[in-house]
């Protein structure tokens, strides 16, 4: 190996550790409390295969028509392709089905955090009119008709898909080979977008550690109506009545986050290109703005440094159950 190779390579290594330190900045910033622990093993793979199984079950909803697949599709990043999702009887949300990418290891869920555990968020949508339509009285006795679910409570329910919900996870990106000593599988180009998120653009300010989230809640202008000076989606402050939490929706993981457009929590941004200007622009001014959201004044070229980071590096493999590989990020593979 030349020596200008192993200096390179040195330098990226480098580059890595002090990537890892500052990955973690700002994961305590205005969280939510913790998740409680889990009642469910994600190891545990006939409670696993049970969960996928409802998972994909249209019974769970009144009509027979809607799973969670519906709005969580598998090919998608475990998210919606519609800007809103829809529910029963054609129903329209008003906010983006987020991801279930690493919800495992969240501290809260919904964009929201109105759901302390992943036990409590998965009947959620169930038990909403507005998106499954479903209740337990009449849900387990349509279950039970299957011999799979004989015997299925509402406990034992919450926890198979909680089970399942624990093993979505999306392993294998350029950017976690970087972080084990193979930093020649990321292109200059995604270096550079590299630096520039944990630098000028300031991205890790929100989307820290492993998972590029900092579990916290931001106000980013999204909610904001320009034309009518007021705050569409009152976000997080719905939950916990604080000034503060005007506005503010979760931080979202940015993994596989090329496969999961539409963005944002109401589904406005069609394209990563639409969210790094949104960004660069300094979001939408408002009087809950967080302090953390500036103008950005990227060039194009660090634009294009930047998208090349989040589209080719962030992408891997979605992963679902104990072995099941659901599929690999078309949008990673191309640039090998």
């Amino acid at each position: 190996m030349k020596l200008s190779n192993i200096g390179a390579r040195l330098a990226k290594l480098a580059f890595a550790a002090l990537l890892s330190s500052v990955l973690v900045y700002g994961q305590q910033y205005n969280s939510a409390p913790r998740t409680k622990a889990p009642t469910s093993d994600p190891g545990d793979a006939k409670n696993v295969a049970l969960g996928k199984r409802l998972f994909f079950d249209t019974r769970l909803s009144d009509d027979g028509w809607l799973s969670c697949a519906s709005c969580h599709d598998p090919a998608h990043g475990f998210s919606d392709s519609r800007r809103l999702s829809v529910g029963m009887l054609g129903q329209r949300s008003k906010r983006h089905a987020p991801t279930l990418l690493g919800r495992g290891l969240g501290q809260s869920q919904f964009w929201d955090g109105r759901a302390a555990s992943l036990e409590e968020q998965v009947l959620q949508p169930i038990l909403n009119p507005e998106e499954m339509g479903m209740t337990m009285e009449t849900l387990l006795p349509r279950l039970h008709q299957d011999p799979t679910y004989r015997g299925l409570t509402r406990e034992s329910l919450a926890d198979a898909l909680a089970g399942y919900v624990r093993t979505i996870r999306s392993e294998d990106s350029h950017f976690d080979f970087f972080l084990s000593g193979w930093p020649i599988v990321m292109s200059d180009l995604e270096l550079e977008g590299l630096r520039l998120f944990q630098n000028k653009a300031r991205c890790y300010l929100c989307h820290s550690g492993r998972q590029f989230t900092d579990e916290s809640f931001h106000n980013t202008g999204v909610a904001w109506s320009q034309g009518a000076g007021v705050l569409q989606d009152e976000g997080r402050a719905a939950i916990t009545g604080k000034r503060y939490h005007r506005g503010a929706f979760k931080t979202p993981t940015l993994r596989d986050v090329a496969l999961r457009g539409p963005y944002m929590h109401d589904g406005s941004l069609l394209t990563l290109e639409d969210v790094i200007d949104f960004y660069d622009r300094g979001g939408n001014q408002n009087p809950y703005l967080d302090e953390n959201i500036i103008p950005l004044h990227l060039s194009q070229a660090e634009k294009r440094a930047l998208l090349a980071f989040l589209r080719t590096g962030l992408s891997g493999s979605v992963l679902a159950g104990t072995n099941d590989k659901s599929t690999k990020s078309s949008s990673g593979g191309s640039f090998f």
